[in-house]
């Protein structure tokens, strides 16, 4: 399998250049577990779903700590035919395909008893993307029944969620979405914005 995330982050200061390198070595725990790759664009994190979503998380909550306000924007995919399988993309963390809905519901939920608390707000929104064969419109509404009752969702907006809270909680939520809805082989896609620190909220 292959799973990954594009990221960019847009620190909203003169000092953006600091605040962007200070932010990285926040992934540098999780380093000898993902591969990293940068451009004058974005910057490319390709690892298994476990350990991509609290790297994403560290390094979210380290450039929220500077007070300015910052946006984070991914793509993320998992399953993509146009990529080739990486050995460091193996994982046990993604859903049985034949458990039914209910259950991987229940599951996502209990699973986010034990999201750290990180104490910075994010304030999210995304839409998840299942394709392939099956039911993806069940797959979706399933993911968003699940979300209603995280804890971490705000409301739906046109064509996508909106999650508030710790950064934690927020980003094991979109964990979840990612790993407990859509087949295991298939292609699922998850389109994501977070932000810190807006002005719009004073």
């Amino acid at each position: 399998m292959f799973a990954g995330a594009q990221l960019s982050l847009y620190p909203m200061t003169d000092t953006f250049v600091d605040v962007i390198l200070s932010s990285l070595d926040a992934l540098d725990p999780w380093r000898d577990r993902l591969r990293i790759e940068t451009d004058d664009i974005s910057t490319l994190v390709v690892g298994p779903p476990e350990v991509l979503f609290p790297a994403l998380r560290d390094l979210y909550a380290s450039a929220a700590s500077k007070g300015h306000h910052v946006v984070l924007r991914a793509t993320l995919s998992r399953g993509c035919p146009g990529e080739p399988d990486d050995p460091i993309c193996q994982t046990s963390a993604l859903a049985n395909p034949f458990e039914p809905l209910a259950s991987r519901q229940q599951a996502a939920l209990d699973a986010l008893k034990s999201a750290p608390d990180t104490g910075q707000i994010a304030d999210a929104q995304f839409s998840l993307y299942v394709m392939g064969a099956g039911d993806h419109m069940a797959e979706i509404t399933g993911c968003i029944d699940f979300l209603r009752s995280s804890g971490t969702f705000d409301r739906s907006k046109n064509f996508c969620t909106r999650l508030t809270g710790d950064a934690g909680p927020v980003f094991a939520t979109l964990q979840e979405a990612f790993c407990r809805f859509g087949p295991p082989n298939g292609h699922v896609t998850i389109d994501l914005t977070v932000s810190a620190n807006s002005p719009s909220k004073r």
